[in-house]
């Protein structure tokens, strides 16, 4: 199920219990589809596996718990992150698959170069805060991972990550896992960081006013700070924070870049979900989904902490990245509905 999972691109493997077996999807490229039916007690046994073998309590199915452990398919390293939720059928399992082959290049994020140009731009400030926002499973953790990457070959500089958990080991950074059990918050780990000389901090997220005090004064003092915040464009992301109650002037200090994000499944204009030997779309199809970018930095970013409408120019919004890919082919006509079906051969 696992080698299955991975040959075909999943990101998540779902263990769906009912009333009489337990249904096993998969999610790939943001759709759901029917994998097999496996008996209850098949399933049963399976989920205790892996409950041991990510260090989870085998004998309390009452709450959700989570946990993660490594394994080799194909000889690529693949981190297995677990969730179990309670349901009146036995336990739901949810695994995401994170391969930790990293080979991604900024250019290779989307096939709009005048957004990868605009991500490394952003590379170049010094000191300030870089904001992802979007659903989850809309790639920011890979966008925030390619470009420390990229930052870390251009100019070696120190690297350190704050997550919860690590989502992809690298030995050329300095990693540290939340662990709330051991006092390891966001708070108590972003003041351990600060001390530890660091040119580049990447924060997993801002969850609350402590935090992005913290990573305001990160950005104040010097140092370039990548995290995420929920919500849906760029104008949004900022009125979150001031939500959490962050000052404007604050903001208008340390805040360089904010990039919204989604990922979108491309379709040849010629040939269909499969390019052709000779199709000249074959290098931009070679990756099956592409990241399009809200971009809010310049003077955009400095009308939008105006409460101003943005200011024409290079600041395009989701909204017109999805009519571009379109008008250009990009997107399936046929494209149905997210849902349940079987998985493609």
């Amino acid at each position: 199920m696992l080698r299955t999972a991975f040959e075909l691109d999943a990101s998540d493997i779902h263990l769906i219990p009912r009333k009489s077996d337990t249904l096993i999807e998969f999610r790939i490229h943001d759709h759901l589809y029917e994998y097999d039916l496996m008996a209850k007690p098949i399933a049963d046994r399976l989920i205790s596996y892996y409950k041991f073998r990510a260090g989870m309590d085998i004998g309390e199915r009452r709450r959700p718990q989570s946990g993660s452990y490594d394994i080799v398919i194909h000889e690529h390293k693949i981190n297995l992150r677990f969730s179990t939720l309670p349901t009146p059928y036995d336990e739901s399992l949810v695994i995401r698959l994170l391969p930790q082959i990293w080979n991604t290049r900024l250019s290779d994020l989307s096939i709009f170069s005048e957004s990868t140009a605009q991500l490394s731009q952003l590379l170049n400030f010094e000191n300030g805060l870089i904001l992802f926002s979007g659903p989850t499973g809309s790639g920011k953790t890979t966008t925030m991972y390619t470009m420390l990457h990229s930052a870390k070959r251009r100019y070696n500089c120190r690297i350190v990550t704050l997550e919860d958990p690590i989502e992809k080991l690298n030995e050329n950074f300095i990693q540290m896992e939340i662990n709330e059990k051991a006092d390891l918050t966001y708070q108590t780990g972003f003041k351990a960081i600060l001390r530890h000389d660091p040119d580049i901090i990447m924060v997993g997220e801002i969850r609350d006013l402590e935090t992005a005090k913290i990573a305001v004064r990160a950005a104040l003092t010097g140092h370039l700070v990548l995290s995420t915040v929920h919500a849906t464009n760029a104008v949004l992301t900022i009125h979150r924070l001031i939500e959490l109650g962050l000052s404007k002037f604050d903001l208008k200090e340390t805040l360089v870049g904010v990039v919204a994000q989604r990922l979108v499944t491309l379709h040849c204009p010629r040939c269909g979900n499969v390019c052709e030997e000779n199709c000249p779309n074959r290098l931009k199809m070679k990756r099956r989904r592409t990241a399009i970018f809200e971009i809010l930095t310049g003077l955009p970013l400095l009308d939008a902490l105006q409460d101003k409408k943005p200011s024409l120019g290079r600041y395009k919004r989701l909204e017109d990245y999805y009519r571009q890919i379109s008008a250009l082919g990009y997107l399936d006509p046929q494209r149905l509905a997210p849902g349940a079906d079987h998985v493609p051969s």
